[in-house]
């Protein structure tokens, strides 16, 4: 894995041993990025990543120019490894919170413009986790949530649901409050 562009850009993230994770590909993250780079600007946006894991999504969000970073994960051998990046790479600005992540949703008083949750497939509360987002009220105005899944899961039948892509494995599936909106302007992409 490596960070794809900004300050950061060629950085190698090396997931550390003894951990579970499931990092995004290089592959996936380049896609989901191009999309978010058409929509956000970056120095502007504040950041929320759900199951952080080697804090993937954050350092890229980090080397983009946001400021406004807050990284949870309940290992606490990724969270020393995020913050060793932090303090190694000069990241300022990058909260890492150690932290179950459905406690951390139901506590928070952060709002966020953009929020990417990658849990691990199995995770038993995968589903829950748009509703999750909504009902704490964690997203911004024109913010979007990011739920990164196998093949097995589908919304399209969710109210906040406006957009999914795929890349090989690895589902991306978009929500936001204004998703009828949003339905209607990327039902043609």
């Amino acid at each position: 894995m490596r960070i794809i562009s900004g300050r950061l850009k060629g950085r190698r993230i090396q997931p550390p041993r003894l951990t579970a994770t499931r990092p995004t590909t290089d592959f996936a993250k380049t896609a989901l990025f191009n999309i978010l780079n058409n929509q956000f600007d970056f120095e502007a946006v504040s950041f929320l990543d759900l199951f952080a894991g080697t804090g993937n999504h954050s350092f890229e969000f980090a080397s983009r120019g946001s400021t406004v970073i807050v990284s949870v994960d309940k290992d606490p051998v990724c969270v020393e490894f995020m913050q060793g990046r932090c303090a190694e790479w000069k990241v300022e600005g990058m909260s890492v919170v150690r932290a179950d992540v459905l406690r951390f949703i139901d506590q928070c008083r952060m709002q966020f413009d953009v929020i990417f949750a990658g849990p691990p497939y199995a995770l038993p509360e995968i589903d829950s986790l748009p509703d999750r987002i909504f009902k704490a009220g964690l997203l911004r105005p024109g913010g979007w949530f990011i739920l990164e899944t196998s093949d097995k899961h589908a919304y399209e039948g969710h109210p906040f649901f406006f957009r999914m892509r795929h890349y090989g494995q690895t589902h991306f599936h978009f929500f936001a409050a204004e998703a009828a909106s949003l339905r209607d302007l990327y039902s043609n992409n």
